[in-house]
């Protein structure tokens, strides 16, 4: 490019370009921009065509050393001071940055007032200031409806516990037997309703719970067959009194170690979990069957079910916060949810996957215990 070009091309940018001599001092080349004047008088800069850039603006000085081992090596890459903020006789504040460059023979040096990219820069932090802040209230109003949804919970549970000591005392009572069949559908629906308060307590809980300590180590690792078979015994009674079947895989190898890293009582929910889903999902005369299986480094658990399986729209957010089935089945969607983020605490993964011969299998790995020193 010309020089006599670049230098107005400069000027037209609106900034004030210098020239180094051998004396150390610059001398002004084109139009001296007009923002020149809030530092110096214009009668006192057309005067002072020559003069040490440094004595006008101090911050220069430091710069400037950089700059002469650019000049001094003819290097053709241009470096810059970065920000820095100037103040005119009233006491305001300008922002300005300086460059220092070679073109051809010679050694330039720019300087740029930067109100409008210094204006734009504090209008972009300001906002991320404000998009914190309102983030931060929002998370609170949430925090605060999710304390307010635990204590009505709590509440409800409650009274729950009431209503079955009155169901539990009803069994000593001489019903006909309509009354007693009644009574078996209170039950059954009351045994659904604690499942349900548990799920939701175990959402309000969940993320505070995947932050507490678990084990990584072979001699505290909870054994996940020993969960499973508990699991099986408390559950069992439901499973039967709806005509199913709950059941562990005859493949299992009884011998085999099957510890891995985590919590037992959460190990324990989780599977609990998994199972109770897998019971509403069911039909009548139909087999849940829980299977392990070493898999290198990992133990997969995995349980299947005889029912209709998940519909293709709602796999992706099967373990998502609230999400739901179209059956809903009088459920509010969080055990799966507290399933999967105890799982990935612990390095697991978690999933679903459709059966070929119908039903669904829902499925978690777990990484081995590490052995202690």
């Amino acid at each position: 490019m010309n020089a006599s070009i670049t230098v107005d091309l400069f000027s037209a940018l609106n900034i004030l370009i210098l020239e180094r001599l051998e004396s150390n001092s610059f001398k002004t080349l084109g139009k001296i921009p007009n923002w020149f004047s809030y530092f110096y008088q214009k009668d006192a800069i057309s005067k002072r065509e020559i003069f040490v850039p440094q004595e006008i603006f101090t911050f220069l000085e430091p710069f400037l050393f950089d700059a002469e081992e650019l000049w001094r090596t003819l290097d053709t890459k241009c470096i810059k001071s970065g920000l820095w903020y100037q103040t005119d006789s009233s006491g305001r504040e300008y922002h300005l940055e300086a460059s220092a460059l070679n073109i051809k023979d010679k050694k330039i040096l720019l300087i740029e007032l930067k109100e409008e990219f210094y204006e734009e820069k504090q209008h972009i932090v300001q906002k991320g200031r404000e998009s914190k802040l309102n983030y931060q209230k929002t998370l609170k109003e949430i925090q605060k409806k999710e304390i307010l949804f635990h204590c009505i919970i709590h509440d409800i549970s409650g009274q729950l516990s009431g209503i079955n000591c009155c169901l539990a005392l009803l069994e000593f009572e001489n019903l006909t037997p309509k009354g007693k069949e009644r009574l078996e559908i209170g039950k059954k629906q009351s045994i659904k309703q604690e499942m349900l308060i548990r799920e939701v307590l175990d959402a309000f809980s969940a993320e505070m719970q995947s932050l507490e300590s678990f084990t990584t180590e072979t001699d505290t690792a909870p054994d996940i067959l020993v969960s499973a078979r508990e699991v099986l015994q408390l559950l069992n009674p439901m499973f039967t009194l709806n005509k199913m079947q709950l059941q562990l895989s005859a493949d299992i190898d009884l011998d085999a170690d099957w510890r891995v890293v985590g919590n037992k009582s959460r190990l324990d929910r989780v599977i609990t979990n998994l199972t109770e889903n897998a019971f509403r999902h069911s039909p009548s005369e139909s087999t849940v069957t829980i299977d392990l299986h070493q898999d290198g480094d990992y133990i997969l658990f995995t349980i299947d079910d005889e029912g209709s399986g998940v519909s293709p729209e709602n796999i992706n957010s099967l373990f998502r916060k609230f999400s739901q089935g179209k059956t809903k089945t009088g459920r509010i969607g969080i055990g799966l949810y507290f399933c999967r983020i105890t799982i990935e605490r612990w390095g697991g993964t978690i999933g679903y996957s459709p059966r070929p011969e119908g039903g669904s299998r829902f499925w978690f790995r777990l990484p081995k215990p590490s052995m202690g020193c």
